[in-house]
């Protein structure tokens, strides 16, 4: 495929040119690497707005003879403690030298003058990313289970890493991590409403009354799901992608957030969400025992989340097409919170 955030046809050359891109003005950038990096690229810059990202901006480009990706903030709405670049670029390079396949990262800037925000450039990975159950039809169920292995290996090798060893130490502080997310997302959400969402406010009070003890902390990617991953012809996993989210924490919030994406792919072979976490159990050792709140948290997050996006489509603030309705996929979301915790 030649998307690293979709679609399964390779385009020859690159994407097709376009003279103005929202968000990335590809002569400001091309003169900026001219500076910073001038054996990068040689010929003139195209470039295309890449599907799939909800939040920050992708961007495939490429001189002619080699295929980057361009990621930086959203336009508008952007929140104070989401959508750093410089974390991402951080954690992608940090996790280089590890089991944990990330693209190789190339350059970050800072500076908000060059193109109109911060940004990073890293290489493109060639690979598939499967989008929608449909897509998961034609590999067959075996693939598919295969599939689904190697993505839970892959979230136990991140979670294996020692945060010390990779230069991660100070990204984030896991103390008192899960009390501090469930209070960020009730932040996150305040920030972006923009209309009355039944029910979120007693799922909100209901996990802050209910935060499990702290395990031990390690690297948390904090949007792990099959759609963040770059998958190659074998079924393995290539490159996980998004890693605005990222820090310390309970890593358990990572496998809940999957089981919550799981269970909304109905595709033959792929395990259900007990199995997933059996098999995490599996290859971590950790005790997925009682995984109710981190399940019903993942529901609430990811609620916020999509809310944000709502927000920022009704505001004409979001780049390229799907947005309209995903307004409707919060309610859902909030109701299975309250149900997985054992509200109605």
């Amino acid at each position: 495929m030649s998307d690293p955030r979709g679609g399964d046809r390779p385009r020859p050359g690159g994407p097709p040119a376009a003279a103005v891109l929202p968000g990335l003005d590809l002569g400001r950038l091309r003169a900026h690497l001219d500076r910073t990096a001038p054996d990068l690229v040689t010929g003139p810059l195209r470039g295309a707005v890449l599907a799939g990202g909800r939040s920050n901006l992708s961007y495939e480009v490429t001189d002619g003879r080699t295929r980057f990706v361009v990621r930086r903030p959203p336009l508008g709405h952007v929140l104070a403690t989401a959508h750093d670049m410089g974390r991402e670029y951080r954690v992608q390079r940090a996790l280089a030298p590890t089991p944990v396949p990330v693209p190789r990262v190339l350059l970050h800037c800072a500076d908000p003058d060059v193109i109109g925000a911060p940004f990073y450039l890293m290489r493109y990975v060639r690979g598939r990313v499967y989008r929608v159950p449909a897509e998961l039809t034609a590999p067959g169920p075996a693939a598919v289970a295969g599939l689904a292995r190697s993505l839970v290996r892959t979230l136990g090798d991140l979670h294996a890493v020692a945060p010390d060893r990779v230069g991660l130490a100070d990204f984030g502080r896991p103390d008192g991590f899960t009390a501090r997310q469930v209070r960020r997302w009730k932040t996150q959400l305040d920030a972006s409403r923009s209309r009355d969402l039944p029910g979120i406010e007693e799922l909100h009070h209901r996990l802050a009354a209910a935060v499990p003890a702290a395990g031990d902390a390690t690297v948390v990617h904090g949007d792990f799901r099959l759609d963040n991953a770059v998958v190659g012809p074998d079924g393995e996993i290539r490159a996980v992608l998004d890693w605005e989210m990222s820090t310390l924490g309970d890593p358990l919030t990572d496998l809940g957030l999957l089981l919550v994406y799981s269970a909304r792919l109905h595709a033959p072979g792929w395990p259900t969400p007990a199995e997933l976490a059996a098999d995490y159990a599996d290859r971590t050792g950790r005790d997925v025992s009682d995984l109710d709140w981190y399940v019903a948290f993942a529901s609430f997050k990811l609620a916020v989340i999509l809310e944000g996006v709502h927000y920022r489509y009704v505001r004409g603030q979001t780049v390229g097409a799907g947005f309209d309705r995903v307004g409707e996929r919060v309610p859902p979301l909030i109701a299975a919170g309250l149900s997985t915790l054992g509200g109605s």
